[in-house]
């Protein structure tokens, strides 16, 4: 009674569009007050310890560094450089599209700002050179998906507060799923591109791969200073994020020049914005996991499916089913911090680890950004290509598949996550 009480008033203020965060503390709120003898205290007492946190420093700093980074310039060099390298095959656009999503997913930690960045130079240029501009768009959509799943990873952050798991384990095994994904989608856009004869291209001006590296060489630098950081342990990922910050400063301000006072307070703005979201939505999400806590929730939910259920790639098969159909409707932010406590001590009971756990729901949920109703993705691509929804739905459903065959793939077969982080180690 408990269970359906809470949700059923959770998922009733959503559809009203109640923001997540309040949603959360007012159904956790009426919940107690209607079946338990808690003190609703415990909310508040619980948002506040929950915040209370070392590592979620880390979420408004890459906020921050990827805004500074997508205006100063850093982006721009970066698709210059993967033009270079692939722009002259076949579906070479593609190519760079994606390649370049890569390479901005290991600065930025988001989805939305990988697609903005990329969306907004590479869209208009594919249309110029005669590609389908609903191409275009669905496979920058999907592309930005790596945002969260290559490192650094707001998702990641969240997961790693929400469950008590490594962060900087998190980051070690989301490099090769993220490339696997980004493998994936190149293979497609490949045969799409033979198919319709989307050639790659030479510029009029000859630009040598040595002149072009050079001049995008600072901007290439900033993943290797973060993720090289982290990896060989001479910063946490939240001093990676402050890092992260100053580089892109730095770099826009001084190397490149582009970046200004007003883009630089604008940047602000936008981050305190989001991270106030945010932040709302994290605070009452510990209140709502300590309350399921209490009641032993996640646990009698968990026993029930391991003692119904005996296949454990069954379960994981179920698991997936209700991320993918959860991130169709929530965002993955919230999904990670409302899901994970549900959902670990059943992962755990089939024999996956934290960590493993950890990337396949990001890369379920990171399907959502690319799938309406909600479809962030979805959205900030629209913009760009000022195409509607459904044509880029449309457009973005071969990409789709391949993703979902990577989903599987890395649910699946454990060592496509761990292999780092047996590697390296802690």
């Amino acid at each position: 009674m408990n269970i359906l009480i809470l949700f059923a008033i959770f998922f009733a203020l959503m559809l009203l569009s109640v923001p997540i965060g309040i949603s959360l503390g007012t159904a956790t709120a009426i919940t107690m007050l209607l079946t338990s003898n808690i003190d609703t205290v415990m909310i508040a007492q619980k948002a506040f310890t929950g915040l209370d946190s070392f590592t979620l420093i880390a979420i408004p700093f890459f906020m921050l560094a990827g805004n500074l980074m997508s205006l100063g310039g850093i982006a721009r060099r970066i698709v210059n450089f993967a033009d270079v390298l692939v722009g002259k095959f076949t579906g070479g656009l593609g190519y760079v599209t994606v390649l370049g999503c890569m390479f901005f997913a290991a600065i930025s930690g988001s989805g939305p700002a990988t697609v903005s960045a990329m969306g907004s130079i590479m869209i208009p240029e594919m249309d110029e050179r005669g590609y389908d501009r609903g191409f275009a768009t669905g496979l920058t959509a999907v592309a930005g998906t790596i945002g969260v799943i290559i490192p650094p990873s707001i998702p990641f952050v969240i997961y790693g507060v929400a469950s008590g798991t490594s962060v900087g384990d998190l980051f070690k095994a989301g490099v090769i799923p993220g490339v696997l994904i980004g493998l994936g989608l190149m293979f497609v856009c490949g045969i799409i591109s033979h198919k319709r004869g989307y050639k790659g291209h030479v510029r009029a001006e000859k630009v040598s791969l040595w002149k072009t590296f050079l001049d995008s060489f600072w901007a290439l630098l900033a993943p290797v200073i973060i993720l090289g950081g982290i990896y060989s342990g001479i910063f946490t990922p939240t001093e990676a994020a402050v890092i992260a910050t100053v580089y892109s400063l730095f770099a826009g301000v001084v190397i490149y020049r582009e970046l200004t006072l007003k883009i630089i307070i604008d940047s602000l703005k936008e981050t305190a914005n989001m991270n106030g979201y945010t932040g709302l939505a994290l605070g009452f999400s510990m209140s709502f996991a300590a309350y399921l806590a209490m009641e032993q929730i996640p646990q009698k939910i968990a026993s029930t499916l391991l003692n119904s259920v005996t296949q454990d790639w069954l379960l994981m098969a179920l698991m997936l089913l209700v991320l993918l159909i959860v991130g169709c409707f929530i965002d993955n932010i919230s999904s990670c911090l409302i899901l994970t406590p549900v959902m670990l001590p059943i992962a755990i009971g089939i024999g996956m680890s934290p960590v493993h756990f950890g990337i396949a729901m990001t890369v379920a949920l990171a399907i959502g950004f690319v799938t309406p109703p909600y479809g962030v993705n979805l959205f900030v691509a629209s913009g760009v290509s000022k195409l509607k929804i459904e044509v880029i739905s449309k457009a973005a459903l071969p990409f789709l598949l391949a993703m979902f065959i990577c989903l599987l793939l890395i649910a699946y077969i454990p060592g496509i996550s761990m292999f780092l982080v047996n590697l390296i180690g802690h």
